[in-house]
């Protein structure tokens, strides 16, 4: 059944707060204990007529409830008493208990995590308590004493509410908890209450532990609806059982996501010229781009080694120059670099910096000259070189034809590998080139030939040619540890207390961006205010667009407006211009005049400038490049490549 667009709009992208504490009262016109059953008929009249929201035909069952029985709007709460945002959530409730009254109940189900090892028994302890009356006055014990949930714990509990221990212990040992409990987790996976805390609103799904405004919002919804009911001619007892009774009865399959398009293989031209080692007829040619800078291109060095040593004459390493334009010593490094190499030390060099990525000041790479016996006059006429200057040059424009947006970017006979990847990366790619080699020397071609071969053969293109076929920069592997991002100021949205903090560097012009961003959004709606998502500028040197709009975004966060304007520019990539951010500015409300102050402020080129630096020192290489409390994710990933993290840390 679907029904109020605006609504559930909203609550998809709404803002989860934190709240603290848990406290209930009861019921005016229930007792605690009472329990109820939906009517097994539905009444006559219909319900409302359909719209676009999803709602769950939700039973209550037996489940313990709080309100009156025939109250307009029923939420269904799915709840574990170990998890601190369902104690969070509470003085929610109670708001919502105190503005509705008799026209809301809200009834319990037992939703026990299973990371949440207390949980299970102390719903057994609730439930117990229930039988003698005090479900509600054990339920807040148990979420004002979280940390306190052992067996000892809920026995001094039974204690202090005046229960009866031996009807507690006949209940527990009856095994009739466990089979209340394993019922309302089954009708939890059902209904796609994955998490907690969840609830349904007169079938309504609302999700985490949202603050009064989003709740009130859905409910009013539901109230007026349950309202046209009775109007219409339904009892007020009747009104829940006829509202949910086309809804779902089970939550629709998550779509699948979409397997990661195929890497491309490149169409690499080899260039004379281009420092090389290893073998000089090789089965397999390794062009990497990389940045003296980059702490990345540092690690991966000794995998290359390591392939160097395993494959011999079989494989040759060419090294070609990517300087990023956030690693200010880089292309000074790249210079130093091919200047030592016109003196016969290109590797000596080569391994001087980055054996010294953060000595690479002027001073610094004319004393590894010395070091090196190096001619260091005509090593820093080299440097200054145009000759010099233009290797650069065509190595940069050729990186951005074969898609190496970032370091290191690595092709074996034209075959991507992205990121400083683990051996056994490299040795799937290398070991299957080398089969496919061998044949064409058994077939006749010149080893000398084979690389040229092998990119005929099968089919190379370059990114820039290649219709439609721009993929997602592959996941690296993962930092052993994760770096400290500090969020600062930065656009957030979400609780900054929340324990799982997303930091996304991104670029407003980069395509790839635009497509993480349904992962991210998805983040938001799933795990409410258990995350938190900031967002960093890092407009990349070749979109031109990308920092004015990165301006723009802010000059509109100063009016409270960046999330908004963070979407007005993602949907109009093709439009960023000057013009365009002042039509957005109107559309969205804002004072244009202080706006258009505002993008000329030097203070927010600064504030870019600022997440660019912080983004370089935590090594960010390109965009988008996601943090998960400080866990890089790198690329428009899908969502379960975040999911995997974020719930991980969830559970630690």
């Amino acid at each position: 059944m679907k029904t109020g667009a605006a609504v559930m709009g909203f609550i998809f992208s709404a803002v989860v707060g934190g709240v603290v504490g848990y406290s209930i009262r009861g019921s005016q016109d229930a007792s605690p204990q009472k329990k109820i059953e939906v009517a097994k008929t539905v009444p006559t009249p219909a319900a409302p007529t359909p719209g676009n929201v999803d709602i769950y035909k939700v039973p209550v069952g037996t489940s313990q409830q709080k309100g009156p029985s025939d109250a307009l709007v029923t939420i269904v709460e799915f709840s574990d008493f170990q998890c601190p945002f369902c104690s969070r959530v509470g003085p929610t409730l109670e708001q919502v208990e105190r503005t509705y009254g008799d026209d809301v109940r809200i009834v319990f189900k037992h939703q026990p995590l299973p990371f949440h090892r207390d949980a299970p028994l102390a719903s057994e302890y609730a439930l117990a308590a229930g039988e003698q009356g005090k479900f509600w006055e054990m339920h807040d014990k148990l979420f004002a004493n979280q940390k306190q949930l052992k067996e000892p714990d809920l026995k001094r509990y039974v204690t202090e509410l005046g229960l009866d221990q031996g009807k507690i212990d006949a209940f527990v040992a009856s095994g009739k908890g466990k089979k209340i409990i394993q019922a309302d987790q089954a009708l939890a996976r059902k209904v796609g209450a994955n998490g907690t805390p969840a609830f349904f609103i007169n079938g309504e799904k609302l999700s985490g532990a949202q603050p009064f405004d989003n709740f009130k919002r859905v409910i009013d919804a539901a109230l007026a609806r349950a309202k046209k009911a009775v109007s219409g001619g339904a009892k007020k007892a009747d009104v829940y059982a006829a509202l949910i009774a086309n809804g779902r009865e089970s939550a629709p399959p998550r779509p699948q996501a979409p397997a990661p398009p195929p890497a491309t293989r490149q169409k690499i031209a080899l260039v004379d010229g281009t420092p090389s080692k290893g073998g000089q007829s090789p089965l397999v040619t390794i062009v990497e781009f990389s940045d003296f800078q980059c702490p990345f291109c540092s690690r991966v060095n000794p995998t290359i080694k390591q392939v160097m040593d395993t494959y011999g004459d079989d494989v040759q390493i060419r090294f070609r120059n990517q300087p990023l334009s956030f690693h200010k010593q880089a292309m000074p490094a790249a210079k130093a670099a091919l200047a030592a190499g016109l003196q016969g030390k290109y590797w000596e060099m080569h391994d001087k910096l980055f054996a010294n990525q953060r000595a690479l000041g002027d001073e610094d790479l004319k004393r590894y000259a010395g070091e090196l016996g190096l001619d260091v006059a005509k090593f820093e006429a080299d440097m200054a070189s145009d000759a010099v200057a233009k290797v650069i040059a065509q190595d940069q424009k050729d990186a951005a034809k074969y898609g190496a947006r970032g370091t290191p970017t690595l092709f074996a006979n034209g075959v991507p590998i992205r990121g400083a990847q683990p051996f056994a990366a490299f040795k799937k790619v290398i070991d299957e080139e080398i089969a496919f080699a061998k044949k064409l020397v058994e077939e006749g071609t010149p080893r000398a030939k084979i690389h040229e071969t092998v990119i005929a053969k099968k089919g190379g293109q370059t990114v820039a040619a290649a219709a439609g076929a721009k993929a997602a920069p592959a996941k690296p592997a993962a930092p052993a540890k994760p770096v400290n991002v500090e969020i600062g100021n930065a656009p957030t949205f979400g609780s900054k207390d929340a324990p799982v903090k997303v930091v996304v560097f991104s670029d407003f012009e980069c395509p790839f961006c635009s497509r993480v961003n349904p992962s991210i959004d998805r983040i938001k709606k799933e795990y409410g205010d258990k995350v938190s998502v900031s967002f960093k500028h890092f407009p990349l040197s070749f979109h031109k667009n990308a920092r004015p709009a990165a301006v723009a975004a802010m000059a509109a966060h100063r009016q409270g407006k960046f999330w908004e304007m963070h979407d007005k520019l993602f949907s109009n990539q093709r439009s960023l211009t000057r013009e365009s951010f002042v039509g957005f500015a109107e559309d969205l409300g804002l004072d244009v005049g202080k706006f258009e102050k505002d993008l000329d402020d030097p203070s927010l080129q600064s504030w870019i400038d600022s997440d660019m630096r912080q983004g370089g020192s935590v090594g960010v290489r390109g965009t988008p490049a996601t943090f998960v409390n400080g866990r890089l994710v790198s690329g428009a990933q899908p969502f379960e490549a975040f999911k995997t993290l974020i719930d991980a840390e969830l559970e630690g």
